[in-house]
């Protein structure tokens, strides 16, 4: 009986995580973004035949943009419920959520720069 209690919590954490993500990618213009890049870098990655490292380094590049997003995404809903009208406290954590996604986004150009650059002009 604990066991399926167990096993049933389990399920309903990924039910929720699930629900999470789809409300980041349906309800943030920016997802829609990040998205996108995913599907382009995942088939540059596989076009170009990067190594596993490089798989590695391009699939943590990725997964920060996202979590950056999620909790940037977290964090605007969490103020707006806090406070409905504006306060510049939950504007200033909006703003450093905001930058976050923006310093995270930034490296995972630089990892795509470094992955792929040098690929791309061999081909040239």
């Amino acid at each position: 009986m604990l066991v399926l209690t167990f096993i049933k919590k389990r399920i309903d954490s990924v039910k929720y995580a699930l629900n999470g993500i789809s409300l980041i990618i349906t309800t943030q213009h920016n997802a829609w973004i990040h998205f996108a890049m995913t599907l382009f870098v995942a088939a540059l990655g596989f076009l170009l035949k990067v190594s596993a490292v490089e798989w590695m380094m391009l699939v943590l590049a990725i997964v920060s943009v996202w979590v950056a997003e999620g909790l940037n995404t977290a964090i605007e809903h969490l103020g707006d419920s806090v406070s409905p009208k504006y306060h510049p406290l939950v504007g200033k954590s909006k703003d450093v959520a905001a930058g976050a996604v923006l310093i995270s986004s930034i490296g995972a150009a630089i990892i795509g720069i470094i992955v792929f650059v040098p690929k791309i002009l061999k081909i040239f």
